[in-house]
């Protein structure tokens, strides 16, 4: 027996999966969640076996919840639940750790499946959200990300220099750099672009 957490802001779509995947095998779910507050206080009280996750939620978004989760039980298995799967997004979660991806679309049966292969220790990504986590249309290199998130929260270059431990002039040329591969004008416009392309 498998036990899940589920966490989805779709109540419908959330309460057809907790009615459905016990009918297609053997899974207890122990608690739902309808946003990322939720999914952690959730996961945390009641400890499952495969935390089942939406990615886009409101508020703490899933990426959100698992970097929380991943705090105080690193070795959480996670499926995230994806509509649109963008590169940087993927990224994100693979770096986080989360063992699964599935389309949102998937018949139950298929989730069933797929959570009985993680609670065994494998990996699964469906084949239609990979094909788009290849695709890495991000420019930047890490460095210059990191100096982009940190100008983002609203630091000078002095603060952003301090807080990475990197001197002025390299944090400059970064951002310089950064620019450039955006075709913007300010540090603050290019951070903005980085953000909207999901590659931050």
């Amino acid at each position: 027996m498998t036990t899940v957490v589920l966490a989805d802001d779709e109540a419908l779509l959330r309460k057809a999966m907790a009615a459905l995947l016990p009918l297609e095998g053997e899974i207890t779910v122990l608690a739902e969640a309808e946003n990322g507050e939720e999914a952690v206080e959730a996961t945390l009280r009641h400890e499952p076996d495969v935390l089942v996750i939406d990615l886009e939620m409101p508020g703490v978004d899933g990426l959100g919840a698992v970097a929380e989760i991943r705090r105080t039980r690193p070795n959480q298995v996670i499926l995230m639940l994806t509509r649109h799967a963008k590169p940087g997004v993927l990224r994100k979660a693979l770096k986080l750790g989360v063992q699964g991806f599935v389309s949102k679309a998937a018949e139950p049966s298929h989730i069933t499946f797929v959570i009985g292969a993680l609670h065994q220790g494998k990996r699964w990504i469906d084949p239609d959200v990979s094909a788009l986590a290849v695709v890495d249309d991000c420019p930047l290199t890490e460095r210059e990300l990191e100096v982009l998130r940190v100008t983002g929260e609203g630091y000078s270059v002095a603060e952003i220099a301090a807080q990475l431990h990197l001197a002025q002039g390299t944090v400059r040329n970064y951002l310089s750099n950064a620019m450039q591969k955006t075709q913007t004008q300010t540090r603050h416009e290019a951070a903005r672009y980085a953000r909207e392309h999901d590659w931050l």
